[in-house]
């Protein structure tokens, strides 16, 4: 019997596993380093090496091998550092190398393990508690890595394991990043080792003002429910602040007007310069650039940035070669890469991220068209040469002469990974993915007055004119993530999903990501209007454009965590154009969620409640008319079940038939083979029954 699409893509985590990740280039360019899972299917991740003069991979470290038959076992607090990045691979998910090369090291099932690359030996060091994101010092000698709070570190040999910094209450931990950070900032690390080797910086944070909720598992009601410390809008964030600590555990801290700029947003120490910071307001409206003198802890401030709106974070800023500032800005509209506050980019190109910093250059990923990212050479001379291009989606690391391209676009399903050196043909490195079941069909729209970038798919072997078809809308459609890319493997599901007899219809409002400064903060204070108006302007446009092939009486919408939002909005707002909906781990009261994203773009509750009731589900109960079906993770601890039975609640009060199904024992992920298969046949046959498909 064969194997549904939606099992499938459970098992093969949307068809990623097998493909090469966490890639590291060595200084002279000789080694690529890369995990990959031995196949398709298995989740344990494997550490492997690819030597470039000789085109040869070899793995370095098999978890099987050194785990035997325990298998692997998570700590509460890996588990949920691994929530927050959204990892659902086994094995190894990360490690470290040094500068010189010649070691590595990686957590594993909780213990600390050290490889000799040269001999490629693989050793258990001893260490106290469940290990948590080891990294090395630069020069080789030292390992640093968070446990039960604490901040420790040990010699490659394993010798005199230590403490350098370690809580003195239960809401006090080192050398980890605060659940905002890590959440909402994308900063998942909590220390940097100095280039020496010789000391760290190092993140202390406190919980303590952060209001507890609880998690319950009420599957299991013998079970005590989980405390969870959720700084929601409007209330106490943790108490964060920097270090600097020898490797005697002396230390200073690192001052800023910490009143002001709460948010530790981003940190650098690169062997050119002193550390550099970059520091938020909690209205995230203003943010300093900093130097740090370590040995007093003072700081100096390098650049000021203000926004009316907000302050986006984006890579590191960072000491080049020459001793300049690089950083990423949005300036005169777009995202930037500026030298000493002069910008190297020119108009035209969104900039998403640095790869890397050289005497001459700054190479990043960049977007001129905002389905593509290409990887692009910024020169100090002014000089622009973009390294890939073509409709794709591009990345890129760089060692030495060696440049490794990662490229997945729309021609086929699938990425490839080549190591390119001058004069030289690129070599691949394998990729084991498990082959996609179907290969979608992708048509792209520049929909409406804002040219919304849409991506249109019609079942296999759909003929043009032949009858039309009832519209399905797959939306994110919210602030900080894109969907709409030129990458097939993006568009799996949305084929599957169109082969169950639906047009369905994938497009990126106003708000997303790679369109600018104007265009991201259109949806300050209006998350529910412009981002509702955005999805019916596309379902406008594609009417227009396929008038034979759609049926505009029959329009679906689906989506999970703000796509859940903004599928129970559309059915509560407009049923004039949504005629159902299913709606995956909505916020449904922005109250409820995090302070860093929702005051971002809704302000503080405490002096502008009126816009968080405009922009809230809870209120609009009473107008839905249109079949709605809600999901849930009962242990998600990012968006809290509460706001699934806060909208089922008021919607019962107001005499509103809905389906509500919640999922015992489910995070804000759904990994699990079983429910995410299920969980899709569901609400298939929820929108086949009510929109006749």
């Amino acid at each position: 019997m064969s194997v549904s699409y939606p099992r499938l893509a459970a098992r093969t985590l949307r068809f990623t596993l097998g493909i090469p990740r966490n890639i590291t280039v060595s200084p002279d360019g000789r080694t690529v380093r890369f995990i990959r899972t031995p196949d398709g299917v298995t989740r344990t991740g494997e550490l492997w090496e690819y030597d470039v003069a000789a085109g040869i991979e070899s793995v370095l470290v098999d978890p099987t091998a050194l785990l035997g038959e325990e298998g692997e076992e998570l700590s509460a607090e890996e588990r949920s550092r691994r929530e927050r990045s959204r990892e659902s691979a086994a094995g190894l998910v990360g490690y470290d190398v040094d500068e010189t090369g010649r070691w590595a090291c990686f957590a594993l099932s909780g213990r600390l393990w050290s490889v000799h690359l040269g001999a490629k030996a693989v050793h258990p060091l001893p260490s106290v508690g469940s290990v948590i994101d080891p990294h090395l010092d630069p020069t080789g000698r030292f390992i640093a890595y968070a446990s039960g709070g604490a901040l420790r570190v040990i010699d490659v040999a394993g010798r005199d394991e230590r403490v350098l910094a370690e809580p003195e209450s239960e809401t006090e931990v080192w050398g980890q990043a605060e659940f905002i950070a890590a959440e909402e900032m994308e900063r998942f690390r909590g220390f940097w080792w100095a280039p020496d080797g010789r000391s760290l910086l190092v993140e202390r944070y406190d919980e303590s003002p952060v209001q507890t909720w609880h998690i319950a598992d009420p599957e299991h009601p013998e079970r005590e429910p989980v405390a969870q410390r959720y700084p929601a809008a409007g209330t106490p964030n943790a108490d964060v602040t920097l270090w600097h600590i020898d490797l005697d555990g002396n230390r200073t801290e690192v001052e800023w007007d910490r009143a002001t700029y709460e948010y530790l947003g981003r940190v650098s120490w690169s062997s050119y310069g002193s550390p550099v910071l970059q520091v938020l307001s909690r209205d995230q409206k203003s943010s300093q650039i900093l130097s740090v003198d370590v040995a007093s802890g003072q700081t100096e401030v390098l650049r000021e940035l203000s926004d009316p709106a907000w302050i986006e974070l984006s890579s590191a800023p960072r000491i080049a070669p020459d001793g300049s500032l690089v950083t990423v800005e949005d300036a005169d509209g777009w995202r930037r890469v500026l030298r000493d506050g002069v910008a190297l980019s020119p108009d035209g190109w969104q900039v998403r991220g640095v790869v890397n910093v050289f005497e001459d250059c700054v190479v990043a990923t960049a977007s001129r068209e905002p389905t593509e990212v290409q990887v692009v050479r910024f020169g100090f001379d002014g000089v622009v040469a973009e390294i890939t291009q073509g409709a794709a989606v591009h990345g890129a690391v760089v060692g030495g002469p060696s440049t490794v391209i990662m490229r997945s676009g729309l021609e086929a399903v699938g990425t490839t990974v080549m190591v390119h050196q001058e004069d030289s043909e690129p070599a691949p490195i394998r990729v084991l993915a498990e082959p996609a079941p179907h290969e979608p069909v992708v048509r792209l729209l520049a929909a409406g007055e804002h040219d919304l970038r849409t991506a249109v798919l019609f079942p296999s072997g759909h003929v043009p004119g032949s009858h039309r078809l009832p519209v399905l809308m797959d939306p994110y459609g919210g602030p900080h993530a894109q969907r709409v890319l030129a990458s097939s493997r993006a568009f799996l599901e949305a084929q599957w999903l169109a082969d169950q007899g639906f047009c369905v219809v994938v497009a990126d409002g106003r708000g997303t990501p790679g369109r600018g400064h104007a265009w991201e903060r259109s949806v300050q204070n209006e998350l529910a209007t412009v981002t509702l108006d955005d999805q019916v302007a596309v379902l406008e446009a594609v009417a227009e454009a396929y008038p034979d092939d759609v049926d505009t009486t029959r329009v679906g919408i689906t989506g999970w965590s703000y796509g859940g939002y903004l599928s129970a909005l559309a059915v509560l707002k407009r049923p004039d154009v949504f005629h159902a909906a299913v709606a995956g781990a909505p916020v449904t009261e922005w109250r409820l969620y995090d302070t860093c994203y929702t005051e971002r773009y809704l302000g503080d509750p405490r002096t502008q409640p009126e816009v968080y009731d405009h922009n809230s589900l809870i209120p609009l109960a009473p107008l839905l008319e249109r079949p709605l079906m809600i999901i849930h993770g009962l242990a998600d601890d990012n968006v809290v079940a509460a706001h699934t039975l806060r909208l089922s609640s008021a919607l019962l009060a107001a005499g509103r038939a809905h389906t509500v199904l919640p999922l015992s024992g489910v995070t804000h992920m759904t990994p699990q083979e079983v429910v995410a298969e299920n969980l899709k046949l569901l609400q298939v046959q929820f929108l086949k029954e009510h929109l006749g498909a």
